[in-house]
């Protein structure tokens, strides 16, 4: 008798892997991030990436990331967290956890915190020197949310469509 097959991949890959997969659908030609919440149990809640929010036009709306601030996307874009949190309908996030491939901002750690998520696994901290990552910390540790970085298996997860 055979026994099961030792090679499937980890919780982490599978949840880090489908908000990486998510964030692949983001139209910004600069950063695609991609976050996915997960309950206690490991079931997905939701999922979310960084672009516009609906009824604004990806073609109409700035991707400029300089410039005069109404002509660059920082003032329209919704980030990959707060999307998730948004495209949640089922009652609480409480004691979630969330996936996402960059460390979140301050706004969006005011909306992980408000949310109840419990702990965040992050894969990049690009900007950790920011003062937007820097209060996102500060905020994250007095509220007692865990975070920590993906610990990269390096394994190929291929998927063809």
């Amino acid at each position: 008798m055979k026994g099961k097959r030792e090679d499937y991949i980890t919780w982490d890959e599978y949840f880090m892997g489908v908000a990486k997969l998510s964030g692949m659908r983001s139209k910004d030609p600069n950063s695609q991030v991609g976050a996915c919440i997960v309950s206690k149990t490991n079931k997905i809640l939701s999922m979310g990436y960084n672009g516009f929010p609906m009824g604004c036009s990806d073609d109409e709306f700035p991707w400029a990331r300089e410039g005069d601030p109404m002509e660059t996307k920082y003032l329209y874009v919704t980030h990959s967290e707060l999307n998730a949190i948004l495209n949640y309908r089922g009652g609480s996030l409480e004691g979630a956890k969330l996936y996402v491939s960059l460390f979140p901002c301050n706004e969006c750690a005011k909306a992980i915190i408000q949310a109840g998520i419990e702990t965040i696994i992050y894969e990049v901290d690009k900007y950790p020197d920011s003062p937007a990552v820097k209060a996102s910390k500060k905020m994250l540790d007095a509220a007692g949310v865990r975070y920590y970085q993906y610990n990269h298996t390096h394994r190929d997860i291929l998927i063809h469509v």
